[in-house]
């Protein structure tokens, strides 16, 4: 598998961010649809409003959060292997807004892309 990594969306994009992956469920502030950069937007990969309005971005919920957004990543299977079959032809950059690069639903998605083989 080719590199998956993940770069806030704010940052300057780079053509080697290889295919440049939107993995919020909303729209990033202050960031116009035609500068974006993105190749596509997977709203469905996103923690569900829910999850995300109840972690609400607090480091101390982290755990707990991973936890949940694991849970809810084992229903994607078909899109977290359509990710996985385009990081094997090209690098993927994943793209997320928060604020803390700790802390986000991006770490938890490269966490299982990575160490996960995602079967149908």
């Amino acid at each position: 598998m080719n590199t998956i990594s993940i770069k806030r969306i704010y940052e300057q994009p780079d053509k080697n961010d290889g295919y440049r992956i939107l993995i919020d469920r909303l729209w990033p502030r202050g960031i116009k649809k035609e500068t974006a950069a993105i190749d596509e937007w997977i709203k469905d990969i996103a923690p569900s409003d829910v999850l995300r309005k109840w972690f609400g971005h607090k480091p101390e919920l982290f755990e707990e959060f991973k936890n949940r957004y694991k849970k809810e990543l084992a229903t994607q299977t078909s899109v977290l292997k359509r990710i996985q079959q385009i990081a094997k032809k090209q690098k993927i950059t994943l793209l997320y807004a928060a604020k803390d690069t700790e802390h986000n639903n991006a770490v938890v998605l490269y966490d299982v892309l990575n160490k996960t083989q995602i079967k149908t």
